[in-house]
C-alpha cells in the first residue's frame, strides 16, 4: 500500500523512529553519545524513542575510533567509562569487564545521580551544543542515514571548534 507521497505506509514515520514514552506517544529519535574527558564526542548513533538507553551502548564503544596518542600506541577503548542509571546492568558490566574497560555505573536504588554529576556535565554540556543546531532540534528526514549523517557533522565542528581555540 502506498499513500500520496509515494512512501510505504509502514514507513512513513520514517526509520529509526519510535512512540516516545515521554511524549505522548509522539514518534521520534534518540542521540546517543560517548565522548572524552573534555567533552569532545567520540562516538554517535540514533535509535528511536523507544529503545532503552542500555541498548545503545555495546554499538557505541564499539564505534570509538583508534586514538593516536603521543605517549605509546593507539588506543582502541576507553580506559574508564562513566555512566547514569539507565545502564546498571549486570550483562553491560560483564562485557566492559571483558573489553578491559573499567566502569563507573550508578547503581539503582541505591546510589544518587548527584555523585555523578561532576562527570556527567560534559556529556550535558555536549548534548546541549547538539541540541543548539536547529537542524537536529527536530528531526526532519525520513531515512535514519541522512539524520545521522549531520549529527556527525554537527559533532565533527565541535571537536573543529573545540580544538582551534
Amino acid at each position: 500500500m502506498r499513500d500520496r507521497l509515494g512512501e510505504h505506509a509502514g514507513l512513513e514515520k520514517g526509520e529509526l523512529t519510535g512512540p516516545n514514552p515521554v511524549d505522548r506517544g509522539k514518534y521520534g529519535s534518540k542521540i546517543h553519545l560517548i565522548t572524552e574527558r573534555t567533552g569532545l564526542p567520540l562516538s554517535v548513533g540514533i535509535s528511536g524513542a523507544n529503545l532503552h538507553d542500555s541498548q545503545a551502548l555495546e554499538p557505541l564503544v564499539r564505534g570509538i575510533p583508534p586514538i593516536r596518542s603521543r605517549r605509546g600506541p593507539r588506543r582502541r577503548r576507553p580506559a574508564k567509562l562513566h555512566a547514569d542509571k539507565g545502564y546498571d546492568y549486570n550483562h553491560l558490566r560483564r562485557w566492559l569487564s571483558g573489553r578491559g574497560i573499567r566502569h563507573r555505573i550508578a547503581r539503582r536504588g541505591i546510589e544518587t545521580s548527584q555523585r555523578l554529576g561532576r562527570h556527567r556535565w560534559t556529556i550535558e554540556r555536549t548534548m546541549f551544543w547538539l541540541a543548539g543546531c536547529r537542524r537536529l532540534h527536530r528531526r526532519y528526514e525520513r531515512k535514519a542515514g541522512h539524520f545521522l549523517a549531520f549529527t556527525s557533522i554537527v559533532c565533527t565542528l565541535i571537536c573543529y571548534h573545540r580544538l582551534t581555540k
